[in-house]
């Protein structure tokens, strides 16, 4: 990322050529497109480049919001009492964001990514009684129970949270209402040259005229190598499926087993594309046919011998 903006330095630079709002533009993308974990080291280098404080400040303020929230990153409470997750699920207000586990709103500071200040949710940020005894439940496997369970079992430094996104007042069976489970895990290690991010998204939505729930997840990966370097990974998955509606616990474990068996899967499969890269992509980077215009024999590599090359060419063979 770097590498790329000290190569755009002189296009940013060209007063000439360049409005302040192109100039904010082009810092956006480079704030929007940076790897999980390391918009902070990209600000610092936008802001160098541009030499504007004005300048710099608005692309900021544009860029980090949307950054977080799409990045799903976790801040921690100035008192230390719990954590919140950044997402549009959870924003209450203009930076302003709510923790359901522990009814707090955190007020953020997005360019610091920092929390500054918490207070206690009002009773209308919160879903009724009912809609609670699905989403948390003190005693039990409520959702968010259960969720927190298969977080710690997966993912190191996982977090987990779960929001009331339609229905938050329905007070008893008959209507419908839609829950939203979000997990966001992250390792960073630049001192390693290597970042990684996991973020799924499900969309639980309770039908209660066909007694059904149906389940919408996205899952995405990204991971970032730049040691000597620039290799990026960014990969993405949807999916669906449907379960009964049960009672709050037996829903919950249901709907946990269905997240663990999407998730499991689309990981597999993962795994399975890395273990096929050598045999498939990577010869496809080749061209069909080198210099000599005879094909490569891939299925039978082993008749190639350097050291009996080398041999014949010295003559010291048998």
């Amino acid at each position: 990322m770097i590498k790329m903006l000290e190569e755009d330095k002189d296009f940013l630079e060209s007063e000439t050529q360049l409005t302040d709002d192109q100039k904010i533009e082009i810092a956006k993308w480079f704030l929007l497109n940076a790897p999980a974990g390391e918009i902070q080291y990209v600000a610092k280098d936008v802001r160098a480049i541009l030499k504007d404080e004005n300048i710099y400040k608005k692309a900021a303020e544009e860029s980090f919001p949307s950054y977080n929230k799409s990045h799903l990153i976790c801040l921690e409470f100035p008192n230390r009492s719990g954590d919140v997750l950044i997402t549009s699920f959870s924003e209450v207000d203009k930076d302003e964001y709510l923790d359901p586990r522990t009814a707090q709103v955190a007020r953020v500071d997005h360019v610091k990514q920092v929390c500054k200040d918490v207070r206690p949710a009002r009773d209308e940020e919160l879903p009724s009684a009912f809609v609670e005894e699905y989403r948390y439940a003190s005693v039990g496997s409520a959702m968010d129970a259960e969720i927190m369970k298969y977080v710690s079992e997966t993912y190191p430094k996982g977090i987990c949270s779960v929001y009331c996104t339609k229905g938050k007042d329905v007070e008893e069976p008959g209507f419908d209402f839609e829950l939203v489970v979000v997990i966001s895990a992250a390792r960073h290690s630049p001192q390693n040259f290597c970042n990684g991010s996991w973020r799924s998204i499900w969309n639980i939505e309770f039908k209660d005229d066909i007694q059904s729930v149906e389940v919408r997840g996205e899952m995405q990966v990204g991971a970032h190598y730049f040691e000597e370097g620039n290799v990026q990974l960014d990969a993405k998955h949807k999916c669906k499926d449907t379960t009964l509606i049960q009672s709050p616990d037996d829903s919950a474990i249901s709907l946990v087993n269905t997240i663990r068996h999407h998730e499991t899967e689309y990981l597999a499969s993962l795994q399975t594309s890395y273990l096929k890269l050598p045999d498939t992509t990577f010869k496809d980077l080749r061209r069909k046919l080198p210099v000599t215009r005879t094909l490569f024999p891939w299925h039978n590599t082993a008749q190639f011998s350097l050291t009996r090359d080398i041999e014949k060419e010295l003559g010291i063979g048998k």
